[in-house]
């Protein structure tokens, strides 16, 4: 997600949209667990009291509901919500790639302060003039059933066992120089990925991508979500 600006409700919807149906980094503090109010303001780089008010914010408006250890779980409507947010930034995403030339890296940045301004019939039209497309830059999908269903298949490249080879198929997104350095080091979706070591007292893995060894750290790892060969 952006830093250094005022989250809106959609992206606040986004994030709790990843914790619900988690890959990879993506994922809450503990596994298996619902969205905790901590792992919000990490992935959006804002304080614990700043997601407390947005969190009472989306109960009121009967987006989310609490939990038993008043973590944020998505309601129905919440859910669908969170999904049109999701679809509807991943389009611009594309629009800003496609059309206007922007770097992928920083088309995240810009699709999620333009996502207001854009109505559903507007999107509609990105949609079809776009050809429907069925990814994002990134390589998560546009459509918000075959992300959960491939879900199933990915896991994050920091999990991949030494001496087995993943293909990268989706970029984490929340983490905007991250996600530049991505880029920037060749490491987008398609390209296949060897782990030769890892060295967990290093925080760091050691593969081989396009013949040539080199290593990456843990944090980058976690961000690159793959399917095993």
């Amino acid at each position: 997600m952006a830093h250094g600006h005022t989250h809106s409700v959609a992206e606040y919807l986004e994030t709790l949209y990843f914790l619900a149906f988690p890959v990879g980094e993506y994922g809450p503090v503990v596994r298996d667990s619902p969205a905790l109010a901590a792992r919000v303001a990490e992935m959006l780089g804002v304080s614990a009291p700043t997601v407390s008010e947005m969190l009472k914010r989306l109960e009121a408006e009967g987006l989310i509901e609490r939990g038993r250890r008043k973590e944020a779980i998505l309601t129905e409507r919440g859910r669908a919500e969170a999904e049109r947010a999701v679809r509807r930034h991943r389009l611009i995403e594309v629009f800003l790639t496609e059309f206007m030339g922007y770097a992928p890296a920083d088309a995240h940045e810009h699709a999620e302060a333009l996502g207001a301004a854009f109505t559903d019939e507007m999107i509609e039209r990105m949609s079809l003039r776009l050809g429907r497309p069925e990814r994002c830059p990134h390589g998560w999908p546009v459509d918000t059933a075959l992300e959960q269903a491939e879900n199933q298949e990915l896991t994050a490249l920091a999990e991949v066992p030494p001496g087995r080879s993943a293909t990268i198929v989706r970029l984490a997104e929340h983490d905007g120089p991250l996600l530049a350095w991505f880029y920037a080091e060749g490491l987008v979706p398609g390209t296949e990925v060897t782990v030769e070591q890892v060295e967990p007292a290093a925080g760091q893995l050691r593969v081989r991508v396009r013949g040539v060894e080199r290593d990456i750290s843990e944090k980058a790892a976690a961000g690159l979500y793959v399917r095993p060969a």
